[in-house]
């Protein structure tokens, strides 16, 4: 494993143990076993570091981009893409949450994610474009309005896993969960856009 990548580790891995508030660079160092120098020879910043860290270290990011692939039956595309987005937005709460309680950290992040051309609202648009790909092959009806479509299973995705981080002891909420949720949401969606 390369440096690069140990890095990426053990900033999750404080990540997860102590939110995002309480990472600083001397603590990834640490716990990743370099120098705060190694760090600055793979991340211009911090913000760097984390941008890096949700791209290649959120379960759901890569599935999600993996889902996005598609071929197959529109639901069952449409399923994986929405188990996808739910792993992916479940495993970043805790991050997105001690993020939004610091403005300066926030304000890093923002600035970085658009430095690289990033952002929340590219889960959208990569939806949106696999959705069009969708009735180009008629999988889907030219009629459907596709940014709609791309933003409600997004949103009640995010939903979902916000309120598997509420549930209570003994609610479910696994990929078996997620899946039925998803099969639900998008029965009655893919209905009114099938061609």
């Amino acid at each position: 494993m390369g440096t690069r990548d140990v890095i990426l580790d053990a900033t999750a891995k404080v990540m997860a143990e102590q939110g995002l508030a309480n990472v600083t660079i001397r603590r990834i160092a640490r716990a990743a076993g370099f120098t705060e120098a190694a760090l600055y020879k793979h991340f211009s910043s911090k913000a760097d570091l984390l941008v890096a860290v949700i791209r290649e270290r959120s379960p759901g990011f890569t599935q999600l981009a993996q889902a996005l692939r598609g071929g197959g039956d529109l639901m069952d595309d449409l399923t994986a893409v929405a188990r996808a987005a739910i792993d992916f937005y479940r495993a970043g709460f805790p991050m997105f949450a001690s993020m939004f309680a610091d403005p300066d950290t926030l304000d890093s992040h923002k600035e970085e994610l658009r430095q690289q051309g990033a952002g929340p609202h590219k889960a959208n648009e990569v939806v949106a474009a696999f959705l069009r790909a969708a009735q180009r092959s008629g999988r889907l009806s030219k009629e459907a309005d596709v940014d709609a479509a791309a933003g409600l299973l997004l949103g009640a995705c995010f939903q979902h896993a916000f309120l598997g981080h509420m549930a209570t002891p003994g609610q479910r909420d696994d990929g078996e969960a997620a899946a039925a949720f998803a099969r639900t949401l998008l029965e009655p969606l893919v209905a009114g856009v099938s061609p």
